[in-house]
């Protein structure tokens, strides 16, 4: 429970405001221009959406930071942010899904190419291309137009001109057919055109079509046909009325109070490239923190800065201005209420809406699998929300090469780049309850050297799993809620009690456990398959005659090492692919380490 006398001692100035859960762990980081206006609207009795509710409901704590001005705690809120990825709070997740096309005019001969990732390395780029717009076919165009080359970066004078010259798709920079000069030209039409303000394309490409068709060269004419339908789909797409301003993204924002969507419709060159839509998790009391949120996140780059952001609610943007012509560069902000940008305004709401209303069953089907799931297991087990779930696994062949593996669901989603492997150290044999009291022990002590605290931990096993994880809690002076999940029943054990607690088959607490359970098995069963294919492999290279085709011949004809060592030589003779010769000194390298007693 917060504190009611350090919501009324917060101070009237800028900060940013740190929500922590009962484990310690940030959920939710925020700015605000008053501190004590902002904060104490969380914990106030005015009606509040769910989501924000659900989120003030495991607020345990709180801390603040006072800053000199709004923008400088909106710089700090994003650094905060970025840096804990705090689960309430709007995550953008990279994009690298679509492709830009990249020109660096720093060489003397730039070259062009496709992209997925944009770099502030000072390079020029274009796009994203998505939506119908092929990059390859815009490339294609540039290439049959203007010559600009495409081979790799580094130019190397050839004995010979390649192919390209010879079909009109370079300028022959490599046997320095062209000056620097004259490509720099070259370069800056093709970044006109790009940019929607070279318009000589398509008279070139109906030039080389009717040349080719009158020589009867038919294939190449119908290429160059295909090109010009490219360019007209580019062109079908300008937006005339636009003026000066090429660039512009148009930011729209839409909830119906559990969900929320932000769409961004993308104007480059005066060419309509599309629009995205990016649901989100959305707690923020104002509009303004949504936009910024989001905003600060999804221009990680100077290059992906268009000229003009305007959005679709207006709201105080000085801060968000500051702060991205800090981070990225000059830029307009602006709410447009008539004319063409006005329009673009109305698509991205529209397609704000629309995808929203589409994608609230799938949502509520998600979020009944998943958040839905882990309030159930509060609720079955009387326990806090288990935000952050921990499962352990043990993996083992004959007690060889013990492997533990520690899987974290988050929000009732697998959280992978947290999941952690363990070798089994100190257990002899196959042990699997000293090897599982070893583990969770590992794991608990982690705890005192800063690592997350889980709100459950869940065991794979029965009744053993669950004694020997609950001494190790003792041991470790750790109490946290902990389960074990019986494969076979499907049965889940809890201490201090004997008989398991039955929970229908298809209730989605159970099946999040199984969930959880099922990737910490396939997660440690990949370790130990890895980890003994490495040792198996180690031995095999030592023995003589035996090259990396045979090693990967009796791995795959021997289920294990100890299958490899006890095979008779009538055994490896029959394996398919493996000589008599290879057989022979399989066998004879196992029989000798036998009479020494090495196995």
């Amino acid at each position: 429970m917060v504190d009611k006398q350090k919501i009324r001692d917060l101070p009237l100035q800028p900060g940013v405001y740190i929500m922590r859960d009962v484990g310690g762990n940030i959920i939710y980081i925020g700015k605000a221009k008053i501190l004590k206006n902002r904060v104490s609207q969380y914990f106030n009795n005015s009606p509040k959406p769910v989501k924000v509710q659900a989120m003030v409901s495991n607020i345990a704590d709180f801390e603040y930071i006072i800053t000199l001005s709004e923008s400088d705690a909106l710089a700090l809120e994003a650094n905060l942010i970025k840096k804990h990825q705090p689960y309430y709070n709007i995550l953008l997740k990279d994009d690298k899904t679509d492709p830009y096309i990249k020109i660096d005019t720093r060489c003397d001969y730039p070259t062009i190419e496709v992209t997925r990732k944009v770099k502030n390395d000072g390079a020029k780029y274009f796009g994203p291309y998505f939506n119908g717009l092929r990059v390859n076919d815009i490339v294609g165009v540039i290439r049959a137009v203007y010559g600009m080359r495409a081979c790799p970066k580094k130019l190397k004078k050839q004995s010979r001109a390649c192919l390209n010259y010879d079909i009109g798709l370079c300028k022959g920079c490599c046997m320095g057919y062209v000056k620097k000069e004259e490509y720099a030209e070259t370069v800056k039409e093709v970044i006109r055109f790009l940019g929607g303000r070279e318009d000589t394309a398509q008279r070139v490409l109906e030039e080389k079509m009717m040349k080719f068709a009158q020589n009867e060269d038919f294939e190449r004419a119908i290429e160059y046909r295909d090109k010009l339908e490219m360019l007209k789909k580019l062109k079908s797409r300008t937006i005339a009325s636009l003026g000066s301003v090429a660039d512009i993204d148009v930011f729209a924002y839409a909830t119906d109070g559990t969900y929320s969507v932000i769409a961004v419709a993308m104007v480059r060159g005066n060419k309509m490239l599309g629009v995205k839509t990016y649901p989100i998790i959305d707690v923020a009391l104002d509009i303004q923190d949504v936009y910024s949120q989001f905003v600060l996140q999804y221009y990680s780059s100077p290059a992906l800065l268009p000229q003009e952001i305007c959005f679709a609610h207006e709201f105080d943007s000085e801060a968000l201005l500051s702060q991205l012509t800090n981070l990225v560069g000059k830029v307009d902000i602006t709410f447009p209420k008539i004319g063409s940008k006005n329009r673009l305004v109305q698509m991205a709401k529209t397609n704000a809406s629309e995808y929203l209303e589409k994608n609230v069953a799938k949502s509520e089907k998600e979020k009944a699998m998943t958040v839905g799931a882990v309030d159930r297991l509060a609720e079955i087990f009387d326990i806090k929300t288990p935000t952050r779930i921990e499962c352990f696994d043990i993996s083992d062949i004959s007690g060889t090469d013990k492997v533990a593996s520690n899987v974290v669901f988050i929000g009732g989603k697998a959280e992978k780049s947290e999941y952690r492997r363990f070798k089994i150290k100190t257990v002899k044999g196959a042990d699997d309850f000293a090897s599982m009291k070893e583990v969770i022990t590992r794991r608990l002590k982690r705890i005192d050297e800063g690592w997350a605290i889980p709100d459950l931990i869940v065991v794979d096993g029965g009744k053993g799993q669950l004694s020997v994880a609950l001494e190790a809690m003792a041991e470790c002076g750790k109490n946290i809620p902990l389960l074990s999940l019986a494969k076979k029943e499907e049965e889940v054990f809890v201490p201090n009690r004997d008989e398991p607690v039955v929970i229908p088959r298809d209730d989605n607490a159970l099946k999040l456990l199984q969930r959880v359970r099922d990737e910490a098995h396939r997660f440690a069963v990949l370790y130990h398959r890895n980890l003994r294919s490495k040792n198996l492999y180690s031995e095999l290279e030592r023995i003589p005659n035996i090259g990396k085709k045979n090693r990967q011949i009796l791995i795959s004809a021997f289920s294990s090492l100890d299958a490899i060592r006890n095979a008779t030589i009538e055994e490896l003779e029959a394996v398919s692919g493996l000589n008599k010769r290879a057989a022979y000194s399989v066998y004879e390298f196992y029989k000798a380490r036998r009479e020494q007693g090495e196995i």
